[in-house]
């Protein structure tokens, strides 16, 4: 999710051209649970809230035509795994900050559009694989697709906080990251271009990465700069993208990076699926009709999947997906109300409505107004008072040692939103687990009142997640995936 600019693309641009010129209503949508006691309780085993060190991939998706699945890079799924144990402590801390530092982003971005909160709403299928990646450093996904003529495979972290697509590319003229796959080089591709400096396209930039073009020779250069300072400058060009043999896409716009730095190791670049005309979601809308669904894995041990193309799954249920014309590219939704433990907590619709709320799939935990954040708080603590309480973990403050423990008692946590939608949170949505001994819960909340609330990536495991941009909405669907 990009920010914008700061002095420092000036610096960026500047030694990359040095370099350049020298070289459904009251449904309820539940997802997987190991068991439920009661309206109120699920009966969890450790097991599932923690990755098997066997790969199973997940079964759902395999009926949806050109499925790829979706892999989380550390799993066993992945085959190049390289994580230690020693090495997991680490990366949740890792991972749980750098969260931070995303949000700080969208509430900077939003901050500087959106001085009065505007929730006015406006009014062929292919199937990738979503992989959950830890060295690119935030628990995001990432996907594979293909690249130029002969196609390169290249795997990309997929945002819907992000519209522009880009990728590292040859020859590095001033630095790139090590990426699993070797780098792309576009002078090897048959059908890659450079954009001049005079299209349109080019003076789109601005809008789709908060930074104004540049020019090199007469070429195109975009800058993106991310919260947790990562950023990419690189030539805007075109080539062939291709998402399976049968599903392809000439011309397709992207940035070309040079220089690339900051916490996408491992990952070659990025695929952009926000509301831009630049997005992904927008060049494919002639075959899309901008739709495309996920579901995200419960654990690093199995798997989930990316669909772009109407979504055929009957027990999806949609909610508005609202549109603010000064932040557009974000997908907002309005939450209604919470209820823990088969009960509405108390906090007034108020509340979520001043602070308004977006879903992030690059986001890991959801963020909720304080009161809000609160009032869950104290309901969840209450209902697992007989469980030893274990330290914060980072942004998480309500933790729990279950290491004495096989299986236990948890509260259900049920999100209400417009238009009737109860999403039963799967287990494995209520908590992240660090290790046995600090299982906390999965959200945290906001400073301030008015400070936008997110729905992060950790409460939509195992649910078919679908946006349907142009029909204005967004779904959700139980058992997705495992």
């Amino acid at each position: 999710m990009a920010t914008p600019p700061s002095s420092i693309i000036f610096f960026l641009n500047f030694f990359l051209y040095a370099a350049l010129l020298s070289s459904k209503i009251g449904l309820s949508v539940q997802g997987r649970q190991t068991a439920v006691l009661s309206p109120t309780l699920h009966n969890v085993h450790l097991t599932s809230l923690i990755p098997s060190s066997v790969c199973s991939p997940s079964p759902k998706g395999e009926n949806k035509r050109a499925t790829l699945q979706v892999i989380h890079k550390h799993g066993p799924c992945s085959k190049f795994s390289q994580d230690k144990a020693s090495s997991i402590s680490t990366s949740h801390t890792q991972i749980l900050d750098q969260d931070e530092s995303r949000v700080a982003s969208i509430r900077s971005r939003l901050a500087k559009n959106l001085t009065n909160t505007d929730k006015s709403l406006t009014d062929s299928k292919t199937t990738l694989p979503a992989k959950s990646g830890k060295t690119i450093g935030t628990g995001n996904y990432i996907v594979t697709v293909g690249l130029g003529t002969p196609k390169r495979d290249l795997t990309l972290i997929f945002d819907t906080g992000s519209d522009l697509t880009w990728t590292q590319c040859e020859p590095c003229a001033r630095h790139c990251y090590d990426q699993i796959e070797p780098i792309f080089n576009p002078s090897m591709s048959k059908s890659y271009t450079n954009i001049s400096c005079s299209a349109n396209t080019c003076n789109e930039l601005k809008t789709a990465t908060g930074v104004p073009p540049a020019c090199s020779d007469s070429t195109c250069i975009y800058g993106i700069q991310y919260g947790d300072q990562s950023f990419s400058v690189g030539f805007f060009a075109q080539d062939l993208l291709s998402l399976t043999p049968t599903d392809e896409f000439e011309d397709f716009v992207f940035g070309c990076g040079q220089n690339n730095q900051g916490l996408f190791v491992g990952a070659a670049g990025l695929l952009g699926l926000g509301r831009n005309r630049l997005s992904f979601v927008s060049q494919t809308a002639g075959k899309y009709e901008k739709v495309f669904s996920y579901c995200l894995p419960s654990t690093s041990s199995l798997t989930g999947y990316l669909t772009f193309g109407s979504s055929d799954d009957k027990s999806v249920n949609y909610t508005p997906s609202l549109v603010n014309s000064r932040e557009p590219s974000f997908y907002f939704l309005n939450l209604i109300a919470i209820s823990v433990g088969g009960d509405k907590l108390s906090t007034p619709e108020s509340v979520f409505s001043t602070a308004g709320m977006i879903i992030d799939s690059g986001t890991v935990i959801s963020r909720l107004p304080p009161t809000a954040y609160s009032d869950m708080r104290t309901a969840f603590q209450n209902l697992m008072s007989k469980y030893p309480k274990a330290p914060a973990a980072s942004i998480l403050d309500t933790c729990y040692d279950f290491s004495k423990y096989d299986t236990v008692e948890v509260p259900t946590i049920s999100l209400y939103f417009s238009h009737g939608v109860k999403m039963d949170l799967d287990p494995t949505g209520i908590f992240y687990v660090v290790n046995k001994s600090q299982v906390c819960l999965a959200f945290a909340g906001n400073k301030n009142s008015t400070t936008i609330g997110i729905l992060g990536n950790a409460q939509q495991k195992t649910f078919d997640v679908v946006y349907d941009d142009a029909g204005g909405r967004v779904g959700f669907g139980p058992g997705g995936c495992k």
